[in-house]
């Protein structure tokens, strides 16, 4: 058999069991779509109703509350975005331009831009397969090889600039090793920051993602486990952080009866309260929306048992994942199948991508220092991604 007829007789393989995993459907089934099953009509209404639809009212003093809760967190400050809750978070860390921010390459560009904003560099590490995510192995490696201390602060020896901050993300819903990486992070004394964009819901051992770092950003973009229509958070325990966080965000105004005194630069990425009455009633929703994402995903993981050439990743032990976006790995001698998989799989409706570009080869960071990654360059040429809405799981019930 060619490998093209390989190729085809693996994607049809794929797309049979996507369609047994999922049921009939009489028409395209997107990647991920929100779920609006509780109050937000009611308290976007609400809003609505009372005038209170900006940056200031209670409801997103509610969100605030309830988002730190989810994430067992102490503080909460919404904000407009998840780039802009990682670009804040940074921020209260102390990462200043010039600095370089270690990062994976194999992530949504919104981490390395996050750290850009800041007029800081992105560095890049490799990632592991057995969680998608940052390595801490490869980090130590890596660091052992290019970090030196002078003047009390850890530096690349390569281009003098301060290594300020590591940014592990967890890739699709899947906790990293984040005990690893904070050992890492306090032998280098870099601080670490959680990019928890895409795993609200997702737990290391008894632990909530958000609360695994020094500071952690979370998003709520449509296509999130839950939604706010746009809009993040900036997650933490410590006091100052929050605090910080919540004056940068909200103009660098000093609280005043009328006075308009700003006592630094700061920004306008206050979460308005419409958006924020959206994200208490899809909060209430998280323990049923967590049910139906584990449910699809051990769907689509006793639907492909016995398949050749295809893996569904799943969640390592000691790991509660909220499975964001089911994701397929392809064996290494079938990686060349990846686009004819994604082909076929729309072909026949169902929507499906490849993880994202690695960072490090896009023009706009391909001068940025790195170590090797080999693993990041393995894995994105072997992902996809497959129909992941919450609601999915109720087709077969």
């Amino acid at each position: 058999m060619t490998d093209t007829a390989k190729f085809k007789a693996l994607a049809i393989d794929i797309t049979t069991r996507v369609h047994g995993t999922l049921g009939a459907s009489d028409g395209f089934i997107p990647l991920h779509e929100p779920e609006f099953l509780g109050e937000e009509e009611a308290l976007v209404l609400d809003c609505i109703r009372t005038g209170w639809v900006s940056s200031v009212g209670p409801y997103v003093d509610r969100f605030e509350a309830e988002v730190s809760a989810a994430c067992g967190t102490g503080h909460g400050v919404a904000v407009v975005n998840g780039t802009a809750a990682l670009e804040v978070a940074l921020r209260v860390v102390g990462v200043m331009p010039g600095d370089e921010v270690l990062m994976p390459s194999l992530t949504f560009i919104a981490t390395a831009n996050a750290a850009h904003h800041l007029g800081a560099v992105p560095h890049f590490v490799d990632a592991e397969a057995r969680t998608l995510g940052l390595d801490p192995v490869a980090l130590r490696a890596h660091l052992d090889r290019i970090a030196d201390r002078r003047d009390g602060v850890t530096v690349n020896a390569l281009t003098g600039r301060r290594l300020a901050a590591v940014v592990p993300m967890h890739v699709f819903g899947h906790p990293v090793d984040m005990d690893a990486l904070a050992e890492v992070a306090r032998d280098f004394d870099i601080a670490l920051v959680e990019d928890a964009a895409e795993s609200l819901g997702s737990r290391a051992g008894d632990r909530s993602c958000g609360s695994l770092g020094r500071v952690a950003a979370l998003s709520f973009n449509g296509n999130k486990i839950l939604t706010t229509g746009g809009g993040g958070a900036v997650v933490t325990d410590d006091p100052d952080l929050a605090s910080r966080a919540k004056h940068l965000t909200t103009t660098a105004k000093v609280p005043h009866k009328w006075a308009f005194y700003h006592d630094e630069i700061g920004y306008n990425y206050r979460m308005p309260n419409l958006n924020a009455a959206l994200g208490v009633a899809q909060l209430a929703q998280l323990g049923i929306r967590l049910t139906q994402k584990r449910a699809l995903a051990q769907r689509y993981i006793d639907s492909f048992v016995g398949s050749e050439g295809v893996a569904v990743f799943v969640e390592r032990p000691g790991t509660t994942a909220n499975y964001w976006l089911n994701t397929l790995v392809l064996s290494p001698e079938m990686a060349a199948a990846r686009d004819t998989v994604l082909d076929v799989l729309e072909a026949a409706g169902l929507m499906a991508r490849p993880v994202w570009e690695p960072l490090h080869t896009l023009a706009i960071y391909a001068d940025c220092p790195r170590a090797d990654l080999p693993v990041t360059a393995d894995l994105a040429a072997r992902i996809v991604n497959v129909p992941s809405s919450a609601k999915l799981a109720g087709n077969r019930a």
